[in-house]
């Protein structure tokens, strides 16, 4: 029996994604949001959203944003406005899988009161291991970018020691940085000491900030506050790689004229095709035990 995909929107780590799902044995792919890609994919069904048949549908798959809080989803290469209505998810297939890259109240709402399976892809740890390489290669190339002296010997504070700051710690200190990383376990702040990086317990980042030219953050919740950074020297850069909004006090860090970047979706920045390899390696895993494969 063929299984029928639907890919609504997404950027441009969803072209390698559908390249990799092409390769699933018995699948019919429609594309919803991609009319205006110059490059065609062959034997795919490029449909508008309303002549999409979602109960017909074994998945679904979302953009890495999903759906802003009305439903609406992000399509990068078409100017058709989509909307997930509760209504649209209502006429979803009983199996149908709906995969997104983060959920939010909506998403999480109707597909609850819809019944209906919500896979958020970047959630899962696998994905986000695999994720923080892209991130972290990504962050060096924006350090390299943004400062004029090298990564080797510059001083480097990472900001959680969770799947993304370890990898970061790990890479930016093979590259001759000397790197401090702040967490809160007493397990965490061990394995930080154990692999040669500076510990710093959370409650104690701004007495070391002052020696900081590269200050990491990748905790989404505030924590790089007034205190942290008015330590920073004025040379000293802030990176914010959680999601939005960060978790850096943004408005203080520009009134002591300290350089603050939001770097978002570094994965599909700096190697959208790998990232879309991530995804759809995990979304074909899935598909295929859900077919018994």
């Amino acid at each position: 029996m063929t299984q029928q995909i639907a890919v609504i929107g997404g950027d441009a780590r969803y072209l390698e994604l559908i390249r990799q799902l092409q390769a699933l044995p018995d699948t019919r792919i429609s594309l919803v949001g991609f009319d205006k890609l110059e490059q065609g994919f062959t034997g795919l069904n490029q449909t508008d959203f309303a002549d999409l048949d979602q109960e017909k549908m074994d998945a679904i798959i979302l953009p890495i944003t999903g759906t802003d809080r009305q439903g609406y989803v992000e399509t990068v290469f078409s100017d058709q406005k989509v909307q997930l209505t509760d209504e649209w998810f209502e006429g979803l297939g009983e199996n149908t899988a709906v995969f997104t890259g983060i959920s939010n109240d909506y998403l999480d709402a109707v597909s609850k009161s819809s019944n209906v399976e919500l896979i958020p892809l970047l959630n899962r740890d696998d994905v986000a291991i695999y994720n923080s390489i892209p991130t972290a290669e990504g962050m060096i190339m924006m350090a390299i970018e943004h400062t004029n002296y090298t990564i080797h010997s510059s001083r480097v504070i990472v900001v959680g020691f969770g799947r993304v700051g370890n990898t970061v710690a790990n890479k930016f200190s093979a590259l001759g940085a000397k790197v401090s990383v702040c967490a809160k376990s007493i397990m965490d702040l061990a394995r930080i000491t154990e692999l040669g990086h500076t510990a710093i317990p959370f409650n104690e980042l701004h007495k070391f900030t002052h020696e900081c030219d590269l200050l990491i953050n990748t905790v989404p919740a505030q924590v790089v506050t007034k205190d942290a950074i008015q330590h920073l020297p004025p040379h000293g850069i802030i990176f914010d790689l959680a999601s939005k909004p960060g978790g850096t006090d943004f408005d203080y860090a520009k009134q002591r004229g300290i350089k603050a970047i939001l770097a978002k979706s570094l994965p599909g920045i700096v190697a959208p095709k790998t990232a879309g390899k991530i995804l759809a390696d995990v979304i074909k895993q899935f598909l295929l035990v859900k077919r018994g494969e």
